[in-house]
């Protein structure tokens, strides 16, 4: 081929769990365009946000290129012989209890799977779990219970084939957009009810038939109603039941007390809504219920799962089109972690760490000279038991828990404590990195070769487009090398191919049909197959099925993995999250995602794009609770929880349920001065699946008394140290970042200079403009370069700083003349032609001053305002905000974005 042509590589998105297929075509100088892959069955060529900016997020900029021992760069010669030394001298004299892996979703299976043989197989204890702990192991839990293993009954296809889709704490069209835009096009084909049972009112609520915003926590009492209210509708399919479930009767027992006027107590829902809520389940036989994190992460996310999966085992509604209970995963290989046993309570296979047979079984196949007879300790156990040293050295992959875990501050101080820590991350640029003894360079997404399973147990391949920048290595390879130099054999993989191949024996291994996952058609996979493999929907076995066979889906005929191969319904009783709140703390505490952001955005906070649309952190207050506490809308909320304090920017919407605060889980303290939510949440967990219960903290709700509030743009990152709130965002050519503080500077001038030396305020030839009025408590500041370029603007005001961001950070690197310096002091020179406003449609980049521009100019639909301006015309992510906007106009009140540059 000649060099100077584009390649192309298929590979799948490296987010949320519905493991969208892309195309990436990289170009000769070395930059690269990301499409959807029209052929993947998975997306079908569609893409999200963030999807659609991974190009923009591959900069080797912050990248970890060596490895690092206690702060400075080393081969990895001395690094893996440090850690094989130090895993084998702690194991020697504690134990194989003594050290620990805390993996992550974000790898790929091939990693997993080595890392899970590592530790259970030749270490020998099952101290390996991941942050998928987080976010699905509830769903685990109530699948084996009910079903025998961690199965997913349906796919994807069934949203499509459903009458009625019930979305349970699931806000698909923000965190799983693509997985939502296939549902709303099934609507506009044909009549399609859809229910959204969630506290919020959220994106995906605005589509509802009927949304249904519950008491948070309250799930159980909802679905126990159901299940009553099925069993007096006469709706038992008693044949599917007799022949193939058992515990009907004792679960019916707990639900029958259940009536709708109970119910709607207990929830705070109106009698009637519950009731149509029943109807319409009760009328609709092809009903799917779609859940996620709101259902799984809660001290009672088992039973809300198994209360779930009791309405459809009891009424045969599974494993036919269009029929069942769908958990929708929130990592894109939170499954293929599942399926090698990343989980600390499971085995490789879909096996059963409490199972001597499966213990047997495994330990043969590997031939190894221990195996885990118990489970380890699960992500919240886990690091509780490093802060009170029974675990001694342990090795973080590819996660931030000192944000992502509850009682965060308590993990940073069982990290600061631990005596050997070794963190593999693509960037040191994180709050747990600066932890590690050892600090290893890993593969990310465009590097990386191996496998990851969507929620539709769909197998794709993740194939490298890039190099392998610097000293960077595979996170199997690790592994490996850090195994054998502990002394133990089978671990010499020629690539991940080889690791594939194993996995895939071992699922077919003496199985024979008694065990759901089987890939065995792949246990003799040549490189050349692997290479080129395309997307498959497992079970795969040597025999009777092939690739391309669609729409697997499992229970229709009964055939569960239990004993007795029948179905359990289990008697679920309702109980009260484990924090409540009180006179202190009378708030409760939602915590999730955004649109735009992933995780805790090493990723996709590098993005100027992605960040346009929330550019900081916040906390969604409702109107009453916010005049109550006396905070006005954008100025900063603090909110006290038990383990600690943070502050955010104050998004007050009637979206939010009065008595309950809504906060993103993405700011760390790389973007934020106090913004890491983690650290306010409670660890309280659900006893059978150790999930955390990250939906139901509790907390107290104030004003924060800032005397001024600021906003900087500048080409280089501002002196932000001892400002008790900053929030910073990357724009195109430099940095953003909002400010406020309790008491006012004695010297504005010296304050700029000093926020500002970063940027050049003490180069040679460097000019610091100030605009001063004192009396309003209003100060303004312009630095040039030496060339006279803009390098940054500095705005201060007792109150928000109002200003268009989009429009200052266009300013930088801009050489005005002197009448043109004064227009930038004084903000002005944007027209809303010029200016788009907040930004609203992350993927065409549209504000939403275009979007106003456009209903002024006549568009009075979301279609036709995607005409105009291309908003909404590919995700569909930010539809619902332009009907709102919409809306707005129509009644001819002021319209509020949910966006935003809160303050702009």
């Amino acid at each position: 081929m000649d060099a100077s042509m584009p390649v192309q590589t298929r590979t799948t998105c490296p987010y949320c769990g519905v493991g969208c297929g892309v195309l990436v075509t990289a170009r000769p100088d070395g930059s690269c365009q990301v499409t959807g892959d029209a052929e993947h069955p998975a997306n079908f060529g569609r893409l999200c946000s963030k999807g659609t900016a991974l190009a923009e997020t591959l900069s080797l900029d912050d990248r970890l290129l060596t490895p690092r021992i206690d702060g400075k760069d080393a081969d990895w010669e001395t690094a893996l012989a440090r850690v094989a030394s130090t895993f084998s001298e702690t194991i020697a004299a504690h134990g194989p209890d003594a050290v620990a892996l805390y993996v992550s979703g974000q790898i790929l299976t091939e990693d997993y799977y080595v890392a899970n043989k590592f530790m259970k197989g030749f270490v020998g204890s099952a101290n390996i779990d991941t942050n998928s702990r987080l976010c699905m192991a509830s769903s685990v839990a109530g699948h084996r219970r009910a079903f025998g293993t961690d199965t997913v009954p349906g796919t994807y296809r069934d949203l499509e084939d459903a009458d009625l889709v019930v979305l349970v704490g699931a806000n698909l069209a923000w965190c799983h957009p693509v997985l939502f835009q296939r549902l709303l096009a099934v609507r506009k084909r044909r009549r399609q009810k859809l229910v959204v049972i969630d506290p919020r009112r959220t994106s995906s609520a605005e589509y509802a038939d009927l949304h249904l915003a519950l008491k948070p926590g309250s799930d159980v009492a909802l679905f126990l109603g159901l299940l009553a209210h099925l069993e007096g509708a006469n709706l038992c399919d008693k044949p599917y039941v007799s022949a193939h479930v058992t515990g009907a009767e004792a679960a019916l027992g707990e639900a029958r007390g259940w009536t709708v006027e109970r119910v709607a107590a207990e929830t705070g829902l109106k009698p009637a809504d519950v009731a149509a809520f029943y109807y319409l389940v009760a009328a609709t036989g092809k009903t799917v219920t779609v859940y996620s994190q709101g259902v799984n992460q809660s001290s009672a996310g088992t039973d809300k799962v198994n209360a779930i999966v009791n309405t459809h085992l009891f009424t045969g509604r599974i494993g036919r089109p269009g029929m069942g209970p769908f958990s929708v995963t929130g990592q894109p290989n939170a499954m293929g972690g599942r399926e090698v046993g990343g989980l600390a309570n499971m085995l490789a296979a879909h096996m059963d760490i409490e199972n001597a047979g499966h213990r047997d079984l495994v330990q043969r196949f590997w031939q190894s000279p221990a195996i885990a007879e118990r489970p380890g300790l699960k992500a919240v156990d886990l690091f509780r038991a490093v802060a009170d040293g029974r675990v001694k050295a342990l090795w973080i992959m590819a996660t931030n828990p000192v944000d992502s875990l509850p009682e965060a501050d308590l993990v940073r101080a069982a990290l600061e404590a631990c005596p050997f820590v070794v963190v593999s991350d693509v960037t040191a640029a994180t709050d747990t990195a600066a932890f590690a003894d050892v600090l290893l360079p890993a593969a990310a997404w465009g590097e990386k070769d191996g496998t990851v399973t969507n929620s539709e147990r769909m197998v794709s391949r993740q194939r490298g487009f890039r190099r392998l920048p610097g000293a960077v290595r595979y996170d199997w390879e690790a592994i490996a090398e850090v195994a054998r130099r502990m002394g133990f054999a089978g671990f010499n993989y020629a690539g991940p191919d080889a690791i594939y191949r194993e996995y895939a024996a071992l699922t077919a291994f003496e199985n024979e049909g008694r065990r759901d996952l089987d890939i065995g058609a792949h246990a003799r996979l040549a490189k050349a197959g692997y290479d080129a493999m395309e997307p498959y929907q497992w079970p795969l076995p040597a025999a009777g099925a092939t690739a391309e066979d669609g729409d697997k889906r499992f229970f229709a005929e009964g055939g569960f993995y239990t004993p007795d191969r029948r179905g359990r319904m289990l008697p679920i009783s309702y109980r009260k999250p484990a924090s409540l709140p009180d006179a202190e703390r009378p708030f409760v505490v939602n915590t999730g995602r955004v649109r735009d952001q992933w995780h805790t955005m090493t990723r996709t906070g590098t993005s100027p794009r992605l960040t346009a649309h929330y550019g900081e952190p916040f906390v969604e207050i409702h109107p009453d609770d916010a005049r109550a506490a006396g905070i006005a809308p954008a100025t900063v909320a603090r909110l006290d929880g038990a383990h600690g304090a943070v502050l955010l920017r104050a998004l007050v919407t009637e979206r939010q349920q009065p008595g309950s605060l809504f906060v993103p889980m993405h700011w760390t303290d790389q973007v934020a001065s106090n913004a890491r939510i983690g650290a306010i949440i409670p660890g309280n967990t659900d006893p059978v699946s150790g999930q955390p219960e990250s939906k139901h903290g509790t907390a107290a709700l104030s004003a924060f008394p800032a005397a001024w509030y600021g906003f900087v743009v500048a080409v280089a990152r501002p002196a932000v140290a001892g400002i008790a709130y900053w929030a910073a965002a990357p724009v195109a050519g430099g940095i953003k970042v909002e400010l406020a503080g309790q008491a006012p500077p004695s010297d504005w001038l010296a304050f700029a200079s000093e926020l500002l030396d970063p940027a050049g305020a003490g180069a040679p030839d460097a000019t610091l403009l100030r605009y001063s009025d004192a009396a309003r408590g209003r100060e303004r500041f312009a630095l040039f370069d030496g060339s006279g370029a803009l390098a940054a603007l500095v705005f201060v005001a007792p109150e928000p700083v109002a200003l268009s961001r989009g429009w200052a950070a266009k300013q930088l690197g801009t050489v005005p003349d002197v009448r043109g310096r004064a227009s930038l002091l004084a903000g002005v020179g944007a027209s809303t032609q010029d200016d788009p406003g907040a930004i609203l449609c992350s993927c065409m980049n549209v504000g939403v001053n275009q979007i106003a521009a456009a209903i002024a100019g006549g568009a009075r639909t979301v279609e036709a305002i995607g005409a105009t301006t291309g908003a909404g015309t590919n995700c569909g992510s930010c539809r619902a905000e332009i009907g709102r906007l919409l809306a707005a106009s129509e009644e001819d009140r002021p319209a509020a974005a949910e966006a935003p540059a809160l303050v702009a």
